[in-house]
């Protein structure tokens, strides 16, 4: 099956208002910006996004959310987005920060068909005893908490410990970006990108990945298929323009030994 569509507003046209997205990227690694900033375009509000982070300020999921078309984000940290954290403080978002691993696991979960699982993380913190903050009121208190969970004893003869219940998490849209893809959907994640991308990829019922490289099928060898295409359903190839927009998030210099000599 032939999973190629001619462009991202294509692909992204039946993403409505309040659905939600699971992202893939890590900071401004891997990030699905094409798509991001097709449906940007396209005016869908209200979103429900679940990601590791919201981009930065002007760029990736934080173009959606500069526009207000963000209303709730699940995400392991909130990171160096100003705008996030203003939003999220005054009210204006809801956030349910979970820790980074299970957040992974929860996406991949979703995607195995597996409901729930326990782990370690967050036990005897208010991720499990509940009293997060996930939205403010306009006078600054806490108008929305997390709820306690679950927790259960596994171990014997000395070696208990105490874990907690964590849910899956299962979208209706997942956007991601990959390497290499062919048309059937197999996909390619290049070294730092393979980071949320593949499990944001299984938790969504329609996932659509956008591919610096589009082949045909069976030009990449099975052993190198990062994601099987059976868990992606729409694929759009970038133009070289696309493909360089890659901004670097933090730039760190330092003189090369013979200038700093010449200083010297």
């Amino acid at each position: 099956m032939d999973k190629t569509y001619r462009s991202a507003a294509e692909a992204v046209a039946d993403i409505a208002d309040g659905s939600s997205l699971a992202v893939g990227g890590f900071g401004l690694v891997g990030v699905p910006i094409v798509l991001i900033r097709a449906l940007l375009a396209q005016g869908t509000s209200d979103l429900r996004v679940v990601s590791n982070n919201c981009g930065v300020d002007g760029w990736g999921l934080g173009e959606l959310l500069s526009e207000g078309r963000i209303s709730r984000v699940i995400a392991s940290y909130i990171g160096e987005n100003k705008d996030f954290a203003r939003r999220y403080l005054g009210g204006e978002l809801e956030v349910e920060l979970t820790p980074q691993g299970s957040l992974a696991e929860r996406l991949r979960a979703g995607g195995a068909g597996i409901p729930a699982f326990f782990t370690a993380s967050g036990v005897g913190t208010a991720v499990a005893e509940g009293g997060l903050p996930w939205r403010y009121g306009p006078d600054g208190e806490v108008a929305v908490k997390s709820p306690p969970k679950e927790t259960r004893v596994f171990g014997s003869l000395g070696h208990e410990r105490e874990y907690v219940l964590e849910e899956a998490i299962v979208t209706d849209f997942a956007l991601v970006r990959a390497a290499r893809g062919d048309r059937y959907g197999n996909l390619v994640f290049e070294k730092a990108t393979r980071n949320f991308n593949p499990v944001a990829a299984m938790a969504g019922r329609i996932t659509i990945a956008e591919v610096d490289e589009l082949v045909e099928p069976g030009e990449i060898d099975p052993d190198d298929v990062h994601l099987p295409g059976i868990y992606v359903h729409r694929v759009i190839q970038l133009t070289n323009e696309q493909k360089r927009d890659l901004p670097i998030e933090k730039v760190t210099e330092r003189p090369r030994p013979a200038q700093a000599r010449e200083e010297a």
